[in-house]
């Protein structure tokens, strides 16, 4: 790249953190909605811009801070998998920010509209920068800015459990960035370094001098950071925060921590497994996979849907049946081949864009009918005919209906499945969509088959279908046309699983 596009790695990260103080001195609500944007849309630009570049290079785009080459100096690494990741993220914000109608925005505090873009900023800029940042403590830093300006926007709903809720998030999402920190720590006291890619080489090195023996260090660092990354990605059973956190935000809010806050996260776990660790060491020799993820992936799958269905409203069963889909992507990555990894970041996205777009459509439903409550919505089909189908479109995305993104995914996941010989695992992923297809069918029924009320006015906000249907219409693109995805999804897996010692080693020196 040159020009401006060479400096596309830090700008992905700049332009929404510089934004941010910025929006939070602004008090007037219009002008600061339109800068966020305006950056949102932005930082779109620039990460689909880094998904063409890295498609064009064999190897991650390196990108140098101030100058000083890694390992002393902190470098952004844009490999194909982290650019589909950023992507995606950057799109959903975008969208999420369009979701600001007048209903919506009447969730946030009055007065705090300013510091409400302000927090959605930070927390964008600080999922971008951890999901390129080539540096492990990085990691750490980048994790922390996304998460307390998460925990202010679920506090800034302006309903009382929303302070729980946040309160909650708070208290277990701190926990796991500590031991997140903790693990890092561990990592440089054996490595000596904070490099990702110094790291993987280390490693490796350990490894292979004793690779029948575990380096009792190394073997708690990653302890620590697993336990850390599955707290903040609501891995069953470390998922008590999530249905909390997505119910009781506000409407903008869900949609976009819906799609882009636990992929990260999920992405983040990939890279501590395969690149770290090593998933020939990780799979292999610590059999974490099988005897570990699995489990507990297909515990979280069923547990997150049966518990889906019996919810009162619309946003707690998203949320959990967001606690069953994680559970998809954990699976995926237990196998530890470059097909599994396929298969996440496959899901990865799909999952991503048809959630979000389902929290959109609730958003529309809570400014049509003033609820999300599901006894509220009969006869919602003929109130609101648009609204319900993009519902209807979004809940087959989600149990993987063909034609849509959830297939695409679901359909590589029992691939992986079939190749690893896991055969009742990939029985156990269609029973699973089976549960989907009741707690989906249970809000069709209310929806189409009850008589609607006599007496309630419905409100039609047409401006909050916009992003829900621009969503929606991309995973059923994904599902009719799958093909350049699920290329960009294998080229990834496999740039993630190439050998450390493939790569040259980075020179030796200190950190800074």
């Amino acid at each position: 790249m040159s020009g401006l596009k060479a400096h596309f790695p830090v700008l992905l990260v700049v332009v929404p953190l510089l934004t941010a103080p910025l929006l939070a001195l602004i008090r007037q609500k219009q002008v600061a909605r339109a800068l966020a944007l305006l950056s949102a849309l932005a930082t779109a630009v620039i990460g689909w811009g880094l998904v063409i570049a890295a498609r064009e290079q064999v190897e991650p785009l390196s990108y140098h801070l101030g100058g000083w080459p890694p390992p002393i100096g902190i470098e952004y690494v844009v490999s194909q998998a982290s650019a589909f990741v950023v992507a995606i993220v950057s799109s959903i914000a975008a969208l999420g920010l369009l979701l600001g109608t007048r209903e919506t925005r009447k969730e946030v505090t009055e007065g705090q509209q300013h510091l409400y873009y302000a927090a959605y900023l930070l927390c964008l800029a600080g999922l971008l920068g951890m999901a390129i940042t080539g540096d492990a403590f990085n990691v750490f830093v980048f994790l922390e800015i996304s998460s307390l300006s998460t925990y202010s926007l679920v506090a800034m709903g302006n309903r009382r459990r929303a302070f729980s809720a946040a309160f909650n998030y708070l208290i277990l999402g701190t926990i796991g960035g500590t031991f997140v920190l903790i693990g890092i720590g561990l990592l440089y006291q054996v490595t000596g370094t904070l490099n990702v890619q110094d790291i993987a080489h280390r490693v490796q090195e350990l490894e292979d001098v004793a690779p029948d023996s575990h380096n009792l260090t190394l073997l708690v660092a990653f302890v620590f950071m697993i336990v850390g990354l599955g707290l903040k990605l609501a891995v069953f059973p470390l998922h008590q925060w999530l249905p909390g956190a997505y119910a009781e935000a506000p409407a903008a809010v869900s949609a976009f921590l819906a799609g882009t806050a636990t992929k990260v996260i999920y992405f983040q776990l990939l890279r501590t497994t395969v690149v770290f660790f090593g998933a020939a060491h990780v799979f292999g020799a610590l059999r974490f996979g099988t005897h570990v993820l699995m489990p507990l992936s297909i515990a979280g799958m069923f547990i997150g849907s049966i518990a889906a269905i019996y919810q009162p409203t619309l946003k707690r069963m998203l949320a959990y049946s967001s606690v069953g889909q994680v559970g998809y992507l954990t699976l995926a990555l237990s196998f530890g081949t470059e097909a599994g990894v396929q298969a996440g970041l496959l899901h990865l996205g799909a999952h991503a864009v048809t959630k979000a777009g389902l929290f959109c459509v609730v958003a529309a439903i809570v400014a049509g009918v003033g609820s999300n409550r599901i006894q509220r919505l009969n006869g919602l089909g003929k109130r609101m005919p648009i609204v319900a189908f993009a519902f209807v479109l979004g809940g087959v995305g989600l149990i993987g209906v063909p034609g849509t993104s959830g297939f695409v995914s679901k359909w590589a996941l029992l691939q992986a499945a079939f190749a690893s010989e896991h055969y009742l695992v990939a029985g156990l992923v269609l029973l699973s969509s089976l549960v989907a297809v009741v707690y989906v069918w249970r809000i069709v029924e209310v929806m189409y088959f009850q008589a609607p009320p006599v007496d309630e006015k419905t409100t039609h906000d047409n401006l909050a279908m916009v992003p829900a249907l621009i969503l929606l219409g991309a995973s059923v693109l994904f599902g009719l046309f799958p093909d350049q995805v699920v290329e960009l999804a294998a080229d990834a897996a496999h740039q993630l699983f190439l050998e450390p010692g493939s790569l040259p080693p980075l020179p030796t020196g200190g950190h800074g």
